[in-house]
């Protein structure tokens, strides 16, 4: 039985079910958290902790001129608890804030259970309840659960897998040797909607090569489920969204008549057909970001940067995401979700953590803390906030809710998805223009919080 004396219900003790439940009591609101282990484990989970990292120990850049480091900044002047609780656990790391997992855990546990607001209830949820809630069940969430919320949003808005392609700055493309253009010179813009990095055969045959025999990711066992079409013990994909490395075995010429095929394209610097082209297409509104299109691969990540690398045009390039491959629950946010998390058919029903398209940790953190504070000011009749798009909050939450089908994919917290403040002048460092951003997202977000 659901807890129905609450005024709210957090589905998912994870980090944003815990940072969500966390802003909802401390103003006040009294929550019931719901977390099905370990009464349901998920394969991934290996203790009955809340809050626990079943990843990389990692929580990402504490540096101020990395879009991890801003999010930070600003998460710290909200008030977030799990960022408290990872300062508090951290290890020597470099720059990076990375945690003492157990130790981690354990403290966001006690807080949260000894929280007199929060009540932890270890059960399943089967069903989204009809009074205020946050589902933030995590990328594993229950079959019954996703059920549940497939028939809420259509169950074409509900995925069951990840296949994602790595994405690439702008500006660390070589232009010299990559051009713009779509093929056979269709597309939006006059210059070409795609950027084109183009390949010799003996380019490609090294290419293919080295792909072919290129270090994969190990899938676990949670991860080749049936949902990708396998089964256990099998590593067999869905069909629909193979990696580029096992089409690469399927024939040396696979990816020329397939992904890679350069019908329809001239190489400005031969005025001919290159034998085979990757091409890039935009990801973000400001045209800071592009994804490598029909890329997604289970190379491990120190693989995929020696071989990607090896395209003509990407010698250079900043991989601002690593593609990857595995299970995953994500909704299509963009459809389902406003940018205050709420879900669009219903105000007092509320969704955070990867469940939304966000990735990382801290994406995750902060979905949760936007949520809880959201949730609440919906119970006092107040507006929800939506941050503005110049701060690193502000701008996740835009992408994750307005992002077209066809390019919608999870996404960590970027410069890339901030709107440029001025147009970068050659003499500027890289940290000179991160440090623009920065100054400007914290004078936004004051300023906001100051209305």
């Amino acid at each position: 039985m659901l807890d129905r004396e609450s005024e709210l219900i957090v589905i998912g003790g994870g980090l944003a079910g815990c940072e969500a439940a966390w802003q909802a009591a401390t103003r006040g609101v009294s929550v019931t958290l719901y977390e099905m282990r370990p009464a349901f484990n998920t394969g991934a989970h290996r203790t009955p902790f809340l809050a626990e990292l079943v990843c990389s120990n990692s929580l990402g850049s504490n540096l101020i001129d990395r879009a991890a480091g801003l999010l930070k900044e600003e998460l710290r002047r909200l008030n977030s608890m799990l960022l408290e609780c990872a300062e508090n656990t951290a290890v020597p790391a470099g720059g990076a804030l990375a945690v003492d997992r157990d130790a981690f855990a354990l403290m966001v546990s006690d807080r949260v259970e000894s929280h007199p607001s929060i009540t932890v209830k270890r059960q399943e949820v089967k069903e989204i309840p009809n009074i205020p809630t946050i589902v933030a069940s995590g990328p594993l969430t229950s079959p019954n659960l996703s059920q549940a919320i497939s028939e809420l949003t259509g169950s074409n808005n509900l995925y069951f897998y990840d296949a994602v392609a790595p994405i690439v700055s702008y500006n660390s493309i070589d232009m010299d040797i990559a051009f713009r253009s779509s093929r056979f010179g269709k597309g939006a813009l006059e210059i070409g909607d795609y950027i084109n990095c183009p390949m010799s055969h003996n380019e490609y045959s090294d290419f293919i090569y080295e792909l072919m025999n290129a270090e994969r990711a190990e899938l676990k066992g949670f991860e080749r489920s049936i949902e990708l079409g396998v089964k256990a013990g099998d590593h067999k994909y869905f069909e629909a969204c193979l990696p580029i490395e096992v089409m690469a075995n399927r024939g040396a010429e696979t990816l020329a008549f397939g992904p890679m095929r350069p019908i329809g394209l001239v190489d400005p610097r031969t005025g001919k057909r290159p034998y085979a082209v990757v091409q890039l297409r935009q990801d973000n509104l400001a045209a800071t970001l592009y994804n490598l299109v029909g890329f997604q691969t289970n190379l491990t990540i120190s693989e995929q940067e020696r071989v990607f690398k090896m395209i003509p045009g990407l010698g250079n390039a900043d991989f601002v995401r690593y593609g990857q491959m595995h299970r995953n629950t994500f909704i299509f946010s963009p459809e389902c979700l406003k940018p205050t998390l709420q879900y669009r058919g219903r105000d007092d029903l509320f969704f955070a953590g990867q469940i939304t398209g966000v990735e990382g940790y801290m994406g995750n953190i902060a979905s949760g803390l936007l949520a809880g504070i959201n949730a609440v000011r919906i119970l006092s009749k107040n507006p929800p906030l939506t941050f503005p798009t110049q701060t690193m909050l502000g701008a996740l939450f835009h992408y994750i809710t307005h992002a077209s089908r066809s390019d919608f994919q999870p996404m960590k917290a970027n410069y890339g998805l901030l709107i440029p403040p001025i147009e970068r002048k050659r003499s500027q460092t890289k940290h000179d223009q991160a440090m623009i951003y920065f100054d400007r997202s914290v004078k936004e977000l004051n300023n906001y919080l100051n209305l």
